[in-house]
């Protein structure tokens, strides 16, 4: 904790103690999880990098038939689709397990069209570890989503409050 500067006095100002921004030194990292069919992410990045966020972007492999075969191309096949799945799905663990243990914020999204098993699992696993979840997904899935967003500390609608809420987060009101 620093320590209190001079006093005011006699000719001296009396210090600055209000907050007006968080600690920008330190890039943020916000793991990007859930449906690929969509350009949600392009639309947070661009709109981070168009507000000045010190913010580092990962995200799992979003080409879905090199993740599908993720095992498959380094094990070769394994006999049946759930052997094959089950090395893809192991091999695509290693990535993202590690990238959401480094981020600093997780975000999670859930689309419209298909059910995102493994983006509910990110979002778990996040929960688990205690990292900020931030959802992102439409009305209409509010309540087959009601545990997960319990676990959010944030739930968007559309990418651009992402935005927003990364920097509040970063910059304060004044960023």
């Amino acid at each position: 904790m620093p320590r209190p500067g001079p006093a005011a006095g006699p000719g001296r100002a009396p210090p600055d103690r209000t907050l007006k921004s968080y600690d920008q030194a330190m890039t943020w990292q916000v793991y990007l999880s859930g449906e690929i069919h969509s350009d949600w992410r392009e639309r947070i990045v661009r709109g981070a990098a168009d507000a000045g966020l010190d913010v580092r972007f990962t995200a799992p492999v979003t080409d879905h038939a090199a993740s599908d075969a993720a095992g498959t191309a380094i094990f070769g096949e394994q006999g049946s689709a759930f052997w094959n799945d089950h090395i893809g799905a192991g091999v695509n663990a290693i990535r993202t397990r590690t990238l959401i243990e480094k981020a600093d914020v997780v975000v999670v999204r859930f689309g419209e069209k298909y059910r995102q098993w493994n983006a509910a699992f990110d979002a778990g696993y996040a929960a688990a570890l205690g990292k900020p979840l931030i959802t992102l997904h439409p009305p209409e899935h509010d309540h087959a989503l009601k545990e997960v967003d319990r676990a959010a500390l944030a739930v968007a609608r559309e990418p651009e409050q992402v935005v927003e809420v990364l920097r509040y987060v970063l910059s304060g009101l004044d960023g």
